[in-house]
């Protein structure tokens, strides 16, 4: 089983709607986590809310540091924030095959209560396009070098 790191700078939205991705329609294959290089300590509301609305799960998932993760081996790492693209990692995740798949934040959104649901249901039906299309790939078998690229091109997807 691959196991995932995604990773945003506060770890309470958009990392955590794509850990939750990735652990259902992975099902079982892949086993995903979610970090941030700065975490706020809590799960934005509006994220678990958004998870509740597609019917997954929305227990169990915590803000917590990349840190955390330091004796934890993982085989790929996702930033999907531009901040955290843009922060060094850890020494332990270096051996890692690294992409970044840039969303915005929909916890910044201003405005009516139906635009704030309307942001989050972009970003999670993009994050959605991007973990089903990298599940139809032969993640196993694929040389770092192809699954890097392959992996990054998904980052430009948009749903």
């Amino acid at each position: 089983m691959l196991n995932i790191l995604i990773v945003c700078t506060g770890n309470s939205c958009r990392s955590v709607m794509g850990e939750a991705l990735v652990n259902h329609h992975g099902q079982g294959r892949i086993q995903a986590f979610s970090a941030g290089s700065h975490p706020i300590g809590r799960i934005n509301q509006g994220a678990l809310a958004t998870l509740k609305r597609h019917g997954l799960p929305t227990e169990g998932y915590q803000s917590q540091s990349w840190e955390d993760f330091e004796h934890q081996p993982m085989d790929i790492v996702i930033t999907v924030c531009d901040s955290a693209h843009g922060e060094t990692c850890p020494v332990y995740l270096t051996k890692a095959v690294r992409a970044h798949w840039g969303v915005s934040d929909p916890g910044h959104v201003e405005g009516s209560e139906e635009e704030k649901i309307a942001a989050f249901e972009q970003t999670f039906a993009t994050l959605e396009l991007r973990v089903k299309t990298m599940l139809e790939l032969p993640l196993e078998a694929m040389p770092r070098d192809e699954l890097t690229r392959k992996l990054n091109e998904i980052g430009q997807l948009s749903a």
